[in-house]
């Protein structure tokens, strides 16, 4: 089955339930007006509603008089069918790029409200202490995993070790790289094995799953993502909500609220295990991100 049919068959079975919930629900202009009340809460989709985050959030959002159910669902690709069929009202799990994918590939429209933050993907090496250190012609890794290969290179080509055709995007392969103007060479590996190829390359590219295979914590990356740097800024992780609920007051002063809460805030570094990099970009730099990543999925398709 292809991901367009498996999402729009979710989809369309959550719009059915979320129909039969209305027909239950009575009139739905007085919900609308009565959102965030402890009768009628904002139901906000994670992955991973047992995080320390949720339960401070619920906490911070109360104190401000509004009313919020954390909605917990086992799978990434369950919580924007859920949002579009109106099974919930937000949604904060993925990046951009992700939702990028899921506009396009189910012909949606959702849209980011806030930014939460960035989990850093870090270079790291056993052999050198810094990305100047690494010496011209060495070959460095990145995961042969599409997704992540593209990230992995934008990272060496902000750390100065690589330079990409074009510049890079979030579609970016080894063909991509410039060899005459790269310090170093690259290679691709499966991505579990990116961890225990350091005694083998200069350096490599690894995802915060594996880094603990290497005997590293994240603090031992010598380069990482730039939340400052523009091709960091598709992997920012956003609240999601339907393009018609963008200006929804309550559901901008929620964002607010975890953007702002202290508690909220130390637990989510906490979880992250210390590498969340807590964000508050400005909406219209996600709009314009989302819009140019969803462009760049229909050229490539």
């Amino acid at each position: 089955m292809s991901i367009t049919r498996k999402l729009a068959g979710t989809v369309a079975g959550l719009a059915a339930i979320a129909l039969l919930a209305g027909c239950a629900g009575g009139n739905a202009g007085d919900a609308a007006d009565d959102k965030g009340s402890e009768a009628n809460p904002v139901k906000i989709g994670v992955v991973g509603a047992s995080d320390p985050q949720w339960t401070s959030f619920t906490e911070a959002a109360k104190a401000e008089d509004i009313s919020i159910e954390i909605v917990d669902f086992a799978q990434y690709e369950q919580p924007n069918p859920a949002l579009t069929a109106g099974e919930i009202d937000l949604n904060q799990f993925q990046h951009i790029v992700y939702l990028g994918e899921y506009n396009q590939s189910a012909g949606e429209d959702l849209t980011p409200i806030g930014a939460t933050a960035i989990y850093p993907l870090g270079l790291y090496s056993t052999q050198y202490d810094s990305v100047d250190a690494i010496p011209e012609g060495s070959t460095v890794a990145v995961s042969s995993d599409p997704s992540n290969q593209a990230r992995g290179l934008l990272v060496l080509q902000s750390a100065g070790l690589i330079e990409l055709t074009g510049g890079g995007s979030i579609f970016s392969g080894l063909d991509e790289v410039d060899t005459a103007a790269s310090k170093v060479k690259v290679t691709e590996l499966e991505p579990s094995l990116t961890a225990t190829s350091l005694p083998d390359v200069a350096a490599a590219v690894i995802n915060n799953d594996f880094i603990t295979d290497a005997g590293l914590s994240a603090d031992d990356a010598i380069a990482q993502d730039d939340p400052s740097d523009p091709n960091a800024l598709p992997y920012v992780n956003v609240f999601a909500a339907k393009a018609e609920d963008k200006d929804n007051e309550t559901y901008l002063k929620l964002v607010q609220i975890f953007q702002d809460s202290t508690a909220v805030q130390d637990d989510l570094v906490e979880t992250s295990g210390g590498t969340a990099v807590l964000l508050k970009t400005p909406v219209a730099d996600l709009e314009e991100s989302l819009a140019t990543v969803q462009a760049d999925i229909a050229e490539s398709e």
